[in-house]
């Protein structure tokens, strides 16, 4: 397995973190993408963090809270190694379902309260609203982590899914460490506005969904509970159509002796020393495989080849459906 020694690590922002170059994101883990083992779970989480992965992510909602339990679970005899990036403020009801944002100050501090009890820990390196709340301006939302960061429970502040706008403002209140948002070779719209902004303030980028949520590697919807069955690219009409263009990566991968889904990490990880990609392993096997994305070296002639051959244009479907398309300030 890929070593710490072996890589040079990445800089979250211009006064951030120094993180290995693949952060493990956790969400699966909790029931996203149907049941998940928690032995298993908790395994891959220690063999990512000994394998030299640095950074967790998760968010206080999935599961509604068990995924920061089975976090804290995991890094109880490993939190010298460990650093967590939590989102916040999307509030659900006890039947899993989605009722809103809530990023009002007051909100923020009771999130943090018990995020830190289900952890296990006394601090969290990263924190972030999950979308933008329409009803709070964002300088309350960061002026009040912002307090956290002063008062020690908090070390970074990064951002979600937010416009270049909405990351100034931002920024002007407390540096940003870095913005998660979704970024792969067939969601590439930061690509226009917002990575400048980012690049212009020094703020990083942990780029998840680099997999297009396994579309990228042939992966699709089996379980019941799979999320990614009300997800438009993976409707049955959009699904057959996007073959077509993962043929042609599943093609360029077979010509590199890589499996495709190692190409796509590649590529997210050769498009600039600030990005982070955040895979989402749930097992270990699926750990090693991604881990292995990191020995294969693009050329900026690999790259003109891959991006002509899979054009995000020829993707059918947005990336969430309608309603959450909506709530997104990224793609405002």
């Amino acid at each position: 397995m890929t070593t710490q020694n072996k890589i040079q690590p990445r800089q979250l922002g211009s006064n951030g973190l120094n993180i290995f170059p693949l952060a493990l994101g956790c969400m699966g883990m909790s029931g996203m993408y149907g049941a998940a083992d928690e032995n298993e779970s908790i395994a891959t989480i220690q063999a990512a963090l000994d394998g030299g992965i640095t950074l967790l992510d998760t968010g206080d909602f999935y599961g509604s809270g068990h995924n920061e339990i089975l976090i804290g679970r995991a890094i109880k005899d490993r939190r010298d190694k460990a650093l967590v990036s939590v989102k916040f403020g999307a509030l659900r009801t006890p039947d899993g379902g989605w009722i809103g944002i809530d990023s009002r100050p007051a909100s923020v501090k009771n999130f943090v309260a018990y995020s830190l009890t289900r952890l296990g820990v006394d601090h969290i390196d990263i924190y972030r609203p999950a979308r933008l709340d329409p009803q709070v301006p964002i300088e309350d939302t960061i002026g009040a982590i912002a307090e956290l960061v002063t008062a020690g429970y908090v070390r970074h502040i990064g951002l979600s899914e937010m416009g270049a706008g909405t990351i100034r403002r931002a920024h002007a209140i407390h540096p940003i460490s870095d913005l998660q948002i979704e970024y792969s070779l067939i969601s590439r719209s930061p690509e226009s506005e917002i990575f400048p902004v980012l690049e212009e303030l020094g703020i990083g980028v942990t780029a998840y969904g680099v997999l297009s949520r396994g579309l990228l590697s042939g992966s699709t919807p089996a379980t019941q509970g799979d999320f990614r069955a009300y997800l438009p690219r993976f409707s049955k009409e959009n699904l057959a159509q996007n073959q077509r263009p993962i043929e042609e990566l599943k093609q360029i991968a077979a010509e590199k002796g890589v499996l495709p889904s190692q190409l796509a990490i590649a590529w997210v990880l050769a498009k600039g020393r600030n990005i982070v990609p955040v895979i989402g392993a749930r097992k270990r096997t699926q750990l090693s495989e991604s881990l292995a994305a990191l020995d294969v070296n693009l050329s900026p002639e690999d790259l003109t080849r891959i991006e002509a051959a899979i054009p995000a244009s020829a993707i059918a479907g947005t990336r969430y459906d309608e309603h959450q398309m909506q709530m997104l300030d990224s793609e405002r």
